[in-house]
């Protein structure tokens, strides 16, 4: 058995055989990071979430300052329902990595999963100073305004994301109709980055929302082909 067959099992779906591939090269070349790495995926993806924890709990020991690694542990962290430490390595990966604007973008995700709408925004911010052309962070910034119902300020937002994508401008019956005073705003559907109101969810499901957090910077290459691996091809734009 070899890394390439392992992989290649991996990425046509078939789990359960990656898993012994993994567990077979893990057991001939223990501390192996790579090795780790994909044995963790494979058994969050089988479910297995408790287990995936520990191969990231090792990588973040043997590299405690790779942030990959941490941003990565964050997921499995969440996907368990252990926001409070979740969000503690989301923190570090931001201490760690200052001028990434993608630790700012994910970290913004995860407050609007767990419902701290003012600190995602924030965090989008942040991101946009850092890179005021990524027109993802833009877009996910105007759906945390609709959220809170700031409906005005949400559709400049958003204009100012389709003008970065290069999306035409929508015509007026295009457009979502004014909520009631004084309500937060309902977020358009062509918007929306979950459909899904619980706070938990899919492992699948959060990594094909969580990957409308990424441009191109090289910054996120290794963690963005992780994501669109899971999911097969490029996301859509919108859902």
């Amino acid at each position: 058995m070899n890394f390439e067959k392992g992989l290649q099992l991996y990425k046509n779906g078939d789990f359960e055989s990656a898993l012994e591939v993994f567990n077979t090269l893990i057991d001939q070349e223990p501390g192996n990071t790579e090795n780790h790495l994909y044995r963790g995926r494979l058994l969050i993806r089988l479910g297995k979430g408790t287990e995936a924890l520990a191969d990231f709990d090792l990588l973040v020991s043997i590299e405690q300052y790779n942030t990959d690694f941490i941003s990565d542990r964050s997921v499995v962290l969440h996907l368990l329902g252990r926001n409070e430490e979740a969000l503690e390595e989301l923190d570090r990966a931001a201490n760690l990595d200052p001028n990434n604007p993608y630790r700012y973008s994910s970290r913004a995700y995860f407050k609007d999963r767990v419902g701290d709408f003012e600190g995602a925004i924030e965090d989008y911010e942040k991101a946009i100073s850092l890179d005021p052309d990524d027109a993802i962070a833009y877009n996910n910034l105007g759906i945390v305004e609709e959220k809170l119902g700031r409906k005005e300020k949400a559709q400049r937002t958003f204009k100012k994301a389709d003008e970065l994508a290069g999306y035409p401008p929508k015509k007026d019956e295009d457009k979502p109709q004014n909520d009631s005073p004084g309500k937060p705003s309902t977020v358009p559907a062509d918007r929306v980055l979950s459909t899904n109101s619980s706070k938990k969810m899919s492992f699948r499901h959060f990594l094909s929302t969580l990957t409308r957090l990424f441009t191109d910077s090289a910054t996120r290459k290794e963690f963005k082909t992780y994501l669109l691996t899971f999911l097969g091809s490029k996301p859509p734009r919108n859902s």
